[in-house]
């Protein structure tokens, strides 16, 4: 396939992350729920005794229901430090051997045409970890982790169209040339609405935990405000046209 060079129409791409560039799923996520629940629990607790898994788990998911993200419920409700959260969630001994991906995820990105930006809710700390290990980091010409997703000095990570609509002015991006690149479909649907087009990566869902987990319409059918549904994020070349 030949390489397809920037010109002044090529699109901007934001891609996610966890679950879109690699397979969170396999070994990073179930983690990062565990150290989540002893968080929350610790958190939830009476001082000594940890509160109980249920309360944990109901707090954990209606918090990510109302607010997109469990962290957003926490500093809100508990008076949690984001920073602290992230660090202790995110805490790992060996990232490395923890990180799955498909090969040739660098050349895929040197075709697409267009600058690249990625566009994670996860910390910058972890995630610039993880693309140094994936070698991508040369192909995005921003790295937007969730410290840098505030409004008004307000956290507002994925899906906030607020954030969004931010992050279109300070790169002087208009949104129908922007392509969003996810698994969450919460998250696309904030940015359909905004005016950007949308492509879902699903092969990772059917292994995905609560973390970022939407409601998935009955038998992964694409939803009105994807335009475009593909396995991998190595099938968007073929698929560029529909989301021109």
């Amino acid at each position: 396939m030949p390489v397809l060079h920037l010109n002044r129409s090529s699109p901007v791409w934001l891609f996610d992350l966890d679950n879109t560039l690699h397979n969170a799923s396999h070994a990073i996520f179930p983690l990062i729920t565990a150290n989540m629940n002893t968080y929350i629990a610790r958190v939830l607790g009476d001082g000594v005794t940890p509160a109980g898994d249920a309360i944990v788990n109901a707090a954990r998911a209606a918090y990510w229901r109302r607010y997109g993200a469990t962290l957003l419920g926490m500093v809100k409700h508990h008076q949690v430090q984001a920073a602290h959260f992230l660090s202790e969630t995110h805490a790992f001994a060996d990232l490395p051997s923890m990180i799955s991906a498909e090969r040739g995820l660098g050349a895929l990105l040197r075709r697409l045409p267009g600058r690249k930006i990625l566009l994670t809710n996860a910390p910058l700390r972890y995630s610039s970890d993880v693309m140094r290990h994936l070698r991508l980091r040369r192909h995005f010409t921003h790295h937007v982790a969730i410290e840098a997703m505030h409004v008004h000095r307000q956290l507002r990570p994925k899906p906030s169209t607020l954030m969004l609509r931010k992050l279109m002015r300070k790169h002087h991006i208009q949104p129908s040339r922007c392509i969003l690149v996810e698994d969450t479909l919460a998250n696309l649907k904030g940015a359909k609405k905004i005016g950007l087009r949308t492509a879902w990566v699903t092969q990772y869902l059917k292994m995905a935990d609560p973390i970022g987990m939407a409601r998935l319409p009955k038998a992964l059918n694409r939803p009105a405000y994807v335009d475009v549904k593909v396995k991998s994020v190595r099938h968007l070349a073929r698929r560029l046209h529909r989301l021109r």
